[in-house]
Parts: structure tokens; C-alpha cells; sequence
């Protein structure tokens, strides 16, 4: 039983067939370093993915040129992209220091505050 004909094209002589397998183990050495490669990019996006601090339960936003606390909101509000994070207790302060409550996630019933 013979190769397939597509198989049976290889040089007949030794120097010729030394050649090519060495180009061969030079390049599977290299897509061996590549494969080495795009598994440990794969796991260093799977260990940062799970390392990811959990999104903050309260926030309070600052107005964009003075930086002074403007609203506060709850950790999953689409209206805060940016904000500090903060504690229950320094939420609740904000809003009785009189820090607006974000109208679309309103911390205040959240937190306990009559409307």
C-alpha cells in the first residue's frame, strides 16, 4: 500500500530530505512558541476577567469641571459611568448632606428615604 500521490513527491536523496525535515522542526517549533503563546494570552484575558472587582452597590458623581459630589446613585445605574465608589453609610450621608438622588436608579427608596 503506497502513498497518496499528492505524498509521494519528496526528494529521493538524503541531503534533500535532511533539508526539509529540518525546516520542518524549525517550524514546528514556531508554531509551537505561537501556540505557547496564544494559550497563556487566552488564560491572562480568563484570570483578568475573574479578578474584576464586583460593581460598587453606591456611587456619587461629581460635576465635570468643578469635581465637587453632585448625585448619587446605585452601583448598577446607567446614568453613572463615572462616579466614586462609596459605602452604604457614606450614601446615606450624602443624600441627607443634600446630594441629589439620581431620579432613574433613586438611591433614596433604596436606601430608605421617603420621597
Amino acid at each position: 500500500m503506497g502513498l497518496p500521490p499528492s505524498y509521494d513527491d519528496l526528494p529521493p536523496d538524503v541531503d534533500r530530505l535532511l533539508v526539509l525535515e529540518r525546516w520542518h522542526e524549525l517550524t514546528l517549533v514556531r508554531i509551537r512558541r505561537a501556540l505557547a503563546a496564544a494559550r497563556e494570552r487566552e488564560a491572562a484575558q480568563q484570570r483578568a476577567a475573574s479578578v474584576r472587582p464586583p460593581a460598587p452597590d453606591w456611587v456619587v458623581t461629581t460635576s465635570p469641571g468643578a469635581r465637587l459630589p453632585t448625585d448619587v446613585h446605585t452601583g448598577d445605574c446607567f446614568a453613572a459611568p463615572r462616579g466614586r465608589a462609596v459605602t452604604v453609610d457614606e450614601a446615606r450621608r450624602a443624600l441627607t448632606d443634600g446630594l441629589n438622588a439620581c431620579p432613574a436608579c433613586r438611591p433614596d427608596t433604596a436606601l430608605g428615604f421617603l420621597g
